[in-house]
């Protein structure tokens, strides 16, 4: 997203745990794909991929403003991170 500034972020950790879960998740789809699983079937583990991505996200969102847009301010830089958090919520957003 932004490499303009560095910050300690809190939940880095639960994050990439969060991924990996999904990571698997997803290639299980792909194995009940390859296995000829239902279509419904599918669908339903598709949508909880996608609820534990808007999931992960929210705690990616919520640590980047917690820790990198509120120590912006009174900086320098402030208006760049802000910047930085509309582009990236107008892209996540749509």
């Amino acid at each position: 997203m932004d490499t303009h500034h560095h910050h300690f972020h809190k939940e880095r950790k639960q994050v990439i745990n969060r991924l990996a879960r999904i990571e698997g998740h997803v290639r299980a789809i792909k194995d009940m794909a390859q296995s000829e699983r239902d279509c419904p079937e599918l669908l339903l583990q598709i949508a909880a991929v996608r609820k534990a991505l808007d999931g992960v996200a929210k705690v990616i969102l919520k640590d980047h403003i917690e820790e990198c847009v509120v120590s912006s301010f009174g900086h320098d830089n402030q208006e760049q991170v802000l910047k930085d958090l509309h582009n990236a919520l107008d892209h996540f957003i749509r």
